[in-house]
């Protein structure tokens, strides 16, 4: 087995300030609007996690509903080195909770902090939070979806088919549940080996050829993964079709459950208004059928 461990954390003046805003008055980012007939209350830098006493922080947005709410966790692209919770690789929080979803999307330690699979550690620990806050935000913990792009997508669907792995547990809610209803991918990475910014991964102390193995989503698919919507255009050149088109080939080979739109001429896609209705007709799809199990941990 391999000894995983994480690394500390640096953080800037400008993240502990945020940190300390945070804390000492909650509802501070607060901000009620209006999306249809729904009050939406959204609320940036809420402290999902904490690592060595640095914190980890999202942007929350949900409708005040009586209903229980479905929610999305959004992780951003930037082959682990760049992004940010707000870029154009993430959703919108204020737009999904006008939609009617408890909306989350998250910053992570990125390399130059901390090296993989830090990352992946911390969309885990997301995964936890809503999860463990699911009854102060009225969350459906059977409806919890999650969006990845590029980076981001190889963690949702490192998700879908490793779960934690042999990655410990980091950040808080460590008893918590980290089972979720289906994965979002786009333009995604699944094959890191074959990819010309796999070795960005790289964690200290494991052989490259292993860690890049264990971190590929192809190499993980079994019947009892998690559903996958694959999303990817012909014209990419940060991540080249060839690597979706072997994630879809493993995943028809192991026969789990997926669903794959390609498009010729969309490049590097992010979050834009396509993947927005397919990610929401997936969603509807996936949502009326039964709930499965949480799939077994290799």
């Amino acid at each position: 087995m391999m000894n995983w461990k994480p690394v500390c954390v640096a953080v800037g003046l400008m993240a502990v300030m945020a940190v300390g805003s945070t804390f000492a008055d909650p509802a501070a980012k607060s901000a009620a609007a209006q999306a249809g007939d729904k009050k939406v209350v959204s609320r940036e830098d809420v402290v999902y996690g904490r690592i060595h006493g640095a914190a980890l922080l999202a942007d929350i947005a949900y409708p005040e509903s009586k209903e229980k709410l479905p929610a999305i966790i959004s992780v951003h692209g930037g082959r682990w080195v760049g992004g940010h919770k707000k870029d154009g690789s993430t959703i919108k929080v204020d737009q999904w909770a006008g939609f009617g979803f408890f909306a989350m999307s998250i910053d992570y330690r990125l390399k130059g902090c901390t090296p993989a699979p830090a990352c992946y550690q911390d969309f885990q620990c997301a995964i936890r939070y809503v999860h463990a806050h699911a009854e102060q935000y009225n969350i459906d913990t059977q409806r919890i979806f999650v969006i990845g792009q590029s980076a981001g997508g190889q963690m949702t669907s490192l998700a879908a088919t490793l779960g934690d792995g042999p990655y410990p547990r980091t950040g808080g809610w460590e008893k918590s549940s980290n089972d979720f209803r289906a994965a979002i991918s786009v333009a995604a990475a699944y094959d890191l080996p074959t990819l010309d910014w796999g070795p960005l991964w790289a964690p200290p102390g494991v052989a490259p050829e292993e860690a890049l193995a264990l971190a590929s989503p192809n190499r993980h698919l079994t019947k009892e993964s998690k559903p996958l919507l694959v999303l990817h255009s012909d014209n990419d050149k940060s991540v080249p079709i060839a690597n979706a088109l072997l994630m879809v080939a493993a995943l028809e080979k192991a026969g789990a459950p997926h669903k794959f739109h390609r498009y010729p001429e969309m490049g590097h896609m992010g979050i834009n208004d396509e993947v927005i209705a397919r990610t929401r007709e997936f969603i509807t799809e996936q949502t009326a059928k039964p709930v499965a199990t949480e799939p077994k941990k290799p």
